[in-house]
């Protein structure tokens, strides 16, 4: 098991959540995306959303894949680089 696989088997365990259904790859491409795309304090809160999302019954992928959407239309600042905000 890595350190990912214990830590998501232990928050599961600790939120009553079977690990199977957390589609972590999906969750680790939107953070990125967010973060280079849009700025990197918004890749957490992101990831928060995408949770209220699917937990009031969203599909976590397509969900995931709007956001990654919306985030690769954000329109960068000049002078600004991306992700550094």
């Amino acid at each position: 098991m890595t350190v990912m696989d214990d830590w998501l088997t232990a928050a599961c365990t600790e939120l009553g959540l079977d690990p199977a259904e957390v589609p972590v790859p999906t969750v680790l491409d939107l953070a990125r995306d967010v973060a280079h795309q849009v700025l990197r304090p918004g890749a957490p809160v992101t990831a928060y959303l995408l949770g209220l999302a699917v937990g009031r019954g969203a599909d976590p992928v397509a969900t995931a894949a709007r956001l990654a959407e919306l985030a690769g239309t954000w329109p960068v600042e000049l002078g600004a680089e991306p992700g550094t905000d």
